[in-house]
């Protein structure tokens, strides 16, 4: 329970209610009274039922699929609180959609997470708390502060748990581009690195080239900071078996799992898929393989950091 010398207020959209009602009863305060649906015509509707005036507004809501209806409850409720005067709006984002389109690949292409980010600012957000970008530039994008939660924390604990730590297990990163995720897991589990060397011949589709390291014998724990499709991560644990890996498990902080991954995940050989719970899993996407864990602790924290004027940082040390 927080000191309630101010007046603090979380408000949720469509995209993940029940993660904002764990983070609002950990923080101590009750959801905000407010209804996001739509008119007839599909354009999203917004009814703030309490006043604002004044107040740390924490509006909670990630931009998974359908993407482009979250991010827009998202920008609609900030410019209502924004109008109803509130005191200060925080956009709590635990999956920041489009962040993946960060730079221009090829001619003409756009920058859609900078578009993202300038549109959250102008709809009224004086700062941003979200997990595990795709790509930690992206807190340059705003010229608000950005508080970047981590979620290796709660995953190589639940792994500790289980007592797969130390020289019997290898922790992978699935392409190159997430080596220093791997490194600093494995640095959390006393467990040595590989690397899968993988290439893209076409959007959402990956080949294994090469597996760089020693995985014989060894637990192999694929670590990444979304899985969508699930092709990379499947891929990736066929070759590390071939190569003599014992077991295979995957973690990720954003299940994305978009079609075809569940189905790709069950045929798998891989013993458990561990994510976090940043978007909402629904019952269809329920399988016994994949194990759901929480991310309320750390984002009620933060908020009460936030509204007290307290450091961030210190939570991961």
């Amino acid at each position: 329970m927080i000191n309630h010398g101010k007046n603090i207020k979380i408000f949720t959209g469509n995209s993940n209610p029940e993660l904002a009602k764990e983070i609002a009863s950990i923080v101590g305060v009750h959801i905000g009274e407010a209804e996001v649906g739509t008119f007839s015509d599909g354009e999203i509707s917004a009814n703030i039922n309490e006043t604002v005036r004044g107040a740390d507004v924490f509006v909670v809501q990630s931009t998974n699929s359908p993407v482009n209806d979250n991010l827009m409850e998202l920008l609609i409720m900030m410019d209502a609180f924004r109008r109803a005067s509130a005191g200060r709006i925080t956009a709590v984002i635990p999956y920041y959609g489009y962040a993946r389109q960060d730079r221009k690949a090829k001619a003409r292409d756009p920058i859609t997470a900078k578009l993202v980010a300038d549109l959250i600012t102008t709809a009224g957000a004086d700062r941003v708390l979200s997990m595990d970008l795709h790509a930690t530039q992206l807190q340059g994008y705003f010229n608000i502060p950005v508080d970047h939660l981590l979620g290796a924390p709660i995953l190589s604990k639940y792994f500790q748990s289980k007592n797969l730590c130390g020289d019997d297990v290898v922790v992978v990163s699935p392409d190159i581009g997430g080596v220093t995720r791997a490194r600093k897991f494995a640095d959390r589990l006393h467990s040595t690195i590989a690397i899968i060397d993988k290439r893209r011949p076409k959007a959402n589709v990956s080949e294994v080239m090469n597996v760089i390291g020693d995985v014989k014998g060894k637990t192999a724990i694929l670590i990444d900071d979304m899985i969508d499709t699930a092709g990379t991560i499947t891929n990736g644990a066929n070759a590390l078996l071939d190569l003599g890996a014992k077991d295979v498990y995957a973690c990720c902080t954003h299940g994305v799992l978009s079609n075809p991954a569940i189905e790709r995940l069950e045929k798998s050989i891989l013993k458990e898929v561990v994510i976090l719970n940043t978007i909402a899993l629904p019952e269809e996407k329920k399988i016994g393989k994949i194990k759901a864990l929480s991310v309320a602790p750390v984002f009620a924290e933060a908020i009460k950091r936030i509204y007290e004027d307290l450091s961030i940082s210190t939570i991961f040390e």
